[in-house]
Protein backbone atom coordinates (compact mmCIF):
# COMPACT_ATOMS: atom_id res chain seq x y z
CA UNK A 1 0.00 0.00 0.00
CA UNK A 2 1.40 3.39 -0.99
CA UNK A 3 0.80 5.81 1.82
CA UNK A 4 0.07 9.46 1.01
CA UNK A 5 2.53 12.13 2.04
CA UNK A 6 1.18 14.15 4.93
CA UNK A 7 2.19 17.10 6.96
CA UNK A 8 3.27 16.20 10.52
CA UNK A 9 0.28 15.38 12.66
CA UNK A 10 -0.69 18.33 14.84
CA UNK A 11 -2.92 18.08 17.84
CA UNK A 12 -6.14 20.02 17.38
CA UNK A 13 -8.35 21.44 20.15
CA UNK A 14 -10.97 18.83 19.20
CA UNK A 15 -10.23 15.11 19.53
CA UNK A 16 -10.90 13.63 16.08
CA UNK A 17 -12.13 10.03 16.24
CA UNK A 18 -12.56 7.26 13.68
CA UNK A 19 -15.07 4.49 14.47
CA UNK A 20 -14.54 1.01 13.03
CA UNK A 21 -17.18 -1.66 13.63
CA UNK A 22 -19.00 -3.95 11.22
CA UNK A 23 -22.37 -3.20 12.87
CA UNK A 24 -23.92 0.10 11.84
CA UNK A 25 -26.06 0.24 15.00
CA UNK A 26 -22.95 -0.05 17.17
CA UNK A 27 -21.21 2.74 15.26
CA UNK A 28 -24.28 4.93 15.64
CA UNK A 29 -24.38 4.28 19.38
CA UNK A 30 -20.67 5.06 19.79
CA UNK A 31 -21.08 8.25 17.76
CA UNK A 32 -23.90 9.46 20.02
CA UNK A 33 -21.87 8.75 23.16
CA UNK A 34 -18.75 10.50 21.92
CA UNK A 35 -20.30 13.51 20.23
CA UNK A 36 -22.32 14.21 23.36
CA UNK A 37 -19.00 15.13 24.98
CA UNK A 38 -17.34 18.53 24.54
CA UNK A 39 -14.17 18.48 22.50
CA UNK A 40 -14.76 15.17 20.69
CA UNK A 41 -15.84 14.78 17.05
CA UNK A 42 -16.31 11.62 14.96
CA UNK A 43 -14.67 12.38 11.61
CA UNK A 44 -14.92 8.99 9.88
CA UNK A 45 -16.49 5.53 10.10
CA UNK A 46 -15.53 2.15 8.71
CA UNK A 47 -17.41 -1.14 8.44
CA UNK A 48 -14.35 -3.40 8.19
CA UNK A 49 -10.64 -3.40 8.94
CA UNK A 50 -9.37 -2.62 5.46
CA UNK A 51 -11.67 0.40 5.24
CA UNK A 52 -10.55 1.46 8.73
CA UNK A 53 -6.90 1.57 7.68
CA UNK A 54 -7.74 3.45 4.47
CA UNK A 55 -9.89 5.98 6.32
CA UNK A 56 -7.27 6.44 9.03
CA UNK A 57 -4.55 7.18 6.49
CA UNK A 58 -6.84 9.54 4.59
CA UNK A 59 -8.39 11.51 7.46
CA UNK A 60 -5.58 11.16 10.05
CA UNK A 61 -7.76 11.09 13.20
CA UNK A 62 -6.31 11.44 16.68
CA UNK A 63 -7.89 8.21 17.96
CA UNK A 64 -9.29 5.12 16.24
CA UNK A 65 -11.91 3.08 18.12
CA UNK A 66 -11.61 -0.35 16.52
CA UNK A 67 -13.66 -3.50 17.06
CA UNK A 68 -11.49 -6.60 17.46
CA UNK A 69 -13.60 -8.84 15.21
CA UNK A 70 -14.31 -7.34 11.78
CA UNK A 71 -14.48 -8.61 8.18
CA UNK A 72 -11.47 -8.58 5.82
CA UNK A 73 -9.06 -7.38 8.52
CA UNK A 74 -9.56 -7.72 12.27
CA UNK A 75 -8.71 -5.13 14.90
CA UNK A 76 -5.29 -6.67 15.56
CA UNK A 77 -4.49 -6.31 11.86
CA UNK A 78 -5.61 -2.68 11.95
CA UNK A 79 -3.36 -1.97 14.93
CA UNK A 80 -0.47 -3.64 13.12
CA UNK A 81 -1.10 -1.66 9.91
CA UNK A 82 -1.27 1.64 11.78
CA UNK A 83 1.73 1.03 14.03
CA UNK A 84 3.91 4.13 13.87
CA UNK A 85 1.13 6.25 12.35
CA UNK A 86 -0.37 9.28 14.16
CA UNK A 87 -3.72 7.70 15.20
CA UNK A 88 -3.77 5.97 18.58
CA UNK A 89 -5.76 2.73 18.40
CA UNK A 90 -8.21 1.78 21.16
CA UNK A 91 -9.81 -1.67 20.93
CA UNK A 92 -13.54 -1.81 21.66
CA UNK A 93 -15.19 -5.22 21.77
CA UNK A 94 -17.69 -7.50 23.46
CA UNK A 95 -14.94 -10.10 23.81
CA UNK A 96 -12.31 -9.93 26.55
CA UNK A 97 -10.23 -12.87 25.33
CA UNK A 98 -6.71 -12.68 26.73
CA UNK A 99 -4.95 -13.43 23.46
CA UNK A 100 -6.60 -10.45 21.77
CA UNK A 101 -5.70 -8.12 24.62
CA UNK A 102 -2.10 -9.24 24.78
CA UNK A 103 -1.58 -9.00 21.00
CA UNK A 104 -3.22 -5.58 20.86
CA UNK A 105 -1.03 -4.17 23.62
CA UNK A 106 2.11 -5.63 22.08
CA UNK A 107 1.27 -3.77 18.86
CA UNK A 108 1.02 -0.48 20.72
CA UNK A 109 -2.75 -0.20 21.17
CA UNK A 110 -3.62 2.68 23.49
CA UNK A 111 -6.38 0.85 25.32
CA UNK A 112 -8.82 -2.04 25.42
CA UNK A 113 -12.41 -1.32 26.42
CA UNK A 114 -15.38 -3.66 26.58
CA UNK A 115 -18.52 -2.39 24.88
CA UNK A 116 -20.56 -2.97 28.02
CA UNK A 117 -18.11 -0.98 30.17
CA UNK A 118 -20.34 2.09 29.92
CA UNK A 119 -20.12 5.51 28.22
CA UNK A 120 -17.89 7.09 30.88
CA UNK A 121 -15.11 4.55 30.48
CA UNK A 122 -15.32 4.77 26.70
CA UNK A 123 -14.88 8.55 26.79
CA UNK A 124 -12.05 8.23 29.32
CA UNK A 125 -10.28 5.77 26.99
CA UNK A 126 -10.48 8.23 24.09
CA UNK A 127 -9.16 11.11 26.18
CA UNK A 128 -6.38 8.96 27.65
CA UNK A 129 -5.25 7.82 24.20
CA UNK A 130 -5.27 11.41 22.96
CA UNK A 131 -2.96 12.55 25.75
CA UNK A 132 -0.56 9.64 25.25
CA UNK A 133 -1.77 7.52 28.16
CA UNK A 134 -3.73 4.28 28.02
CA UNK A 135 -6.78 2.72 29.62
CA UNK A 136 -7.83 -0.91 29.95
CA UNK A 137 -11.25 -1.95 31.23
CA UNK A 138 -10.94 -2.83 34.94
CA UNK A 139 -12.76 -6.10 34.24
CA UNK A 140 -9.73 -7.48 32.42
CA UNK A 141 -6.76 -5.58 33.87
CA UNK A 142 -5.97 -7.78 36.87
CA UNK A 143 -6.37 -11.05 34.96
CA UNK A 144 -4.21 -9.74 32.12
CA UNK A 145 -1.38 -8.59 34.40
CA UNK A 146 -1.47 -11.87 36.34
CA UNK A 147 -1.22 -13.78 33.07
CA UNK A 148 1.75 -11.69 31.95
CA UNK A 149 3.52 -12.32 35.25
CA UNK A 150 2.92 -16.07 34.92
CA UNK A 151 4.42 -16.13 31.42
CA UNK A 152 7.84 -15.38 32.89
CA UNK A 153 10.61 -13.01 31.86
CA UNK A 154 11.04 -12.00 28.25
CA UNK A 155 13.36 -9.08 28.90
CA UNK A 156 14.95 -7.67 25.72
CA UNK A 157 18.72 -7.25 25.58
CA UNK A 158 20.06 -4.32 27.53
CA UNK A 159 19.55 -4.15 31.27
CA UNK A 160 17.72 -1.18 32.74
CA UNK A 161 19.56 1.19 35.01
CA UNK A 162 18.20 1.52 38.54
CA UNK A 163 16.58 4.84 37.64
CA UNK A 164 14.97 3.39 34.52
CA UNK A 165 13.65 0.45 36.54
CA UNK A 166 12.22 2.90 39.06
CA UNK A 167 10.42 4.79 36.32
CA UNK A 168 9.16 1.57 34.70
CA UNK A 169 7.62 0.52 38.01
CA UNK A 170 5.95 3.92 38.35
CA UNK A 171 4.52 3.70 34.82
CA UNK A 172 3.27 0.17 35.58
CA UNK A 173 1.49 1.53 38.65
CA UNK A 174 -0.39 3.97 36.42
CA UNK A 175 1.54 7.13 37.29
CA UNK A 176 1.55 9.98 34.77
CA UNK A 177 4.80 11.67 33.76
CA UNK A 178 4.01 14.61 36.02
CA UNK A 179 3.29 12.34 38.98
CA UNK A 180 6.55 10.49 38.40
CA UNK A 181 8.43 13.77 38.24
CA UNK A 182 6.88 14.89 41.53
CA UNK A 183 7.55 11.57 43.29
CA UNK A 184 11.17 11.26 42.13
CA UNK A 185 12.04 14.98 42.32
CA UNK A 186 12.84 15.17 38.62
CA UNK A 187 11.84 17.68 35.97
CA UNK A 188 9.01 16.74 33.63
CA UNK A 189 11.34 16.93 30.62
CA UNK A 190 13.78 14.54 32.33
CA UNK A 191 11.01 11.99 32.94
CA UNK A 192 9.87 12.27 29.34
CA UNK A 193 13.44 11.65 28.23
CA UNK A 194 13.69 8.57 30.42
CA UNK A 195 10.38 7.19 29.11
CA UNK A 196 11.46 7.72 25.51
CA UNK A 197 14.77 5.95 26.17
CA UNK A 198 12.98 3.09 27.94
CA UNK A 199 10.67 2.58 24.97
CA UNK A 200 13.69 2.30 22.67
CA UNK A 201 15.61 0.00 25.02
CA UNK A 202 12.69 -2.38 25.59
CA UNK A 203 11.55 -2.29 21.98
CA UNK A 204 7.92 -1.65 22.89
CA UNK A 205 5.37 0.88 21.68
CA UNK A 206 3.74 3.24 24.14
CA UNK A 207 3.23 3.23 27.89
CA UNK A 208 1.03 0.13 27.78
CA UNK A 209 3.96 -1.74 26.28
CA UNK A 210 6.07 -0.66 29.25
CA UNK A 211 3.37 -1.90 31.64
CA UNK A 212 3.17 -5.27 29.88
CA UNK A 213 6.96 -5.63 29.94
CA UNK A 214 7.16 -4.71 33.63
CA UNK A 215 4.78 -7.48 34.63
CA UNK A 216 5.99 -10.02 32.10
CA UNK A 217 9.64 -9.56 33.13
CA UNK A 218 8.89 -9.98 36.83
CA UNK A 219 10.06 -6.45 37.63
CA UNK A 220 6.88 -5.77 39.60
CA UNK A 221 7.74 -8.66 41.94
CA UNK A 222 11.03 -7.08 42.96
Amino acid sequence: MVRPRRHPHRRSPVIRVLLADDQETVRASLRVILEDQPGIAVVAEAADGVEAVEQALRTVPDVCLVDVRMPRLDGIGVARALAGEPPRVVMVTTFDLDEYVHDALRLGAAGFVLKDAGPRLLVEAVRAAYTGDALISPAITLRLLRRLAERGARAPAGALTWREAEIVRAVARGRTNQEIADELYLSLSTVKGYVSGILDKLGVRGRVGIVAWAWESGLMDS
